[in-house]
């Protein structure tokens, strides 16, 4: 079940705990991709507030938004990049993107399978996903007064085994959202402290949500067998003819 987009502005950007939440998910993406130069950059699900950073370098950033969602424009005071689409049918050609970011798509999702399907198809050879999703251990998963509520929350290791079933590469994984969901003062106060611990722990430890980047296969996964098709002639199988025993 997707969130209204409304519902997802007020709390990116209306609200302490969103504008603290942005900036933890930012900062961390920033710290595995610091650039997107000439490169053409998606966001599905509510991706916008992260994607800012690339609009000035990046050849092209464009933001999708699922029908069951809704859109809103984006970003504000320049040239609107939302689009309004269907969950698994994206109107991008194929193999045309160098990132994509997914931040509330696919815990949402009601075809995660086919959702993932269109992720591969979309990007180029090479190209490499940033999936972010609730953790299933953490705090902020536990409360439905934030996106991270909602949905169906992962470990790290549901998440690897999903992608890979996918032709999907996982490559590197952090945590994010270390600080306490909590509008009260005194949790504010200390998020920017949570934040920095939380970057030395494990990433089995993740906070209130974890990304994994992953990279696109062209080929059949390491491990996976794939069957060497041979071609059979009319004849195989037929012996020679004998030479000087046949009969009239």
């Amino acid at each position: 079940m997707h969130l209204d987009v409304q519902d997802l502005r007020n709390f990116y950007y209306r609200s302490t705990l969103g504008r603290a939440a942005q900036k933890s998910l930012r900062n961390r993406m920033l710290g595995l991709w610091p650039e997107a130069k000439g490169q053409t950059v998606v966001g599905f699900g509510f991706a916008a507030p992260l994607l800012r950073p690339y609009l000035q370098d990046a050849r092209r950033v464009m933001t999708l938004m699922p029908g069951p969602q809704g859109v809103m424009p984006w970003p504000a005071g320049m040239p609107n990049t939302s689009v309004l689409t269907e969950e698994t049918l994206w109107p991008i050609e194929t193999g045309h993107v160098d990132k994509l970011v997914l931040l509330h798509g696919l815990e949402t999702s009601e075809r995660p399978s086919d959702l993932l399907e269109e992720c591969w198809r979309v990007l180029g050879p090479g190209g490499k996903a940033l999936f972010i999703v609730p953790n299933r251990a953490g705090l902020w998963a536990r409360r439905d007064r934030t996106p991270f509520g909602y949905g169906r929350p992962y470990s790290p290791g549901q998440l690897d085994i999903q992608l890979r079933k996918h032709q999907f590469l996982p490559e590197r994984q952090v945590g994010a959202l270390y600080q306490i969901p909590s509008q009260q003062r005194i949790w504010m106060k200390s998020s920017g402290l949570f934040e920095r611990v939380g970057r030395h722990v494990p990433t089995i430890l993740a906070g209130g949500a974890f990304m994994v980047e992953a990279t696109k296969l062209v080929y059949p996964p390491k491990g996976r067998t794939q069957r060497n098709r041979k071609r059979i002639s009319v004849l195989d199988g037929l012996t020679e003819p004998a030479v000087g025993n046949a009969r009239t």
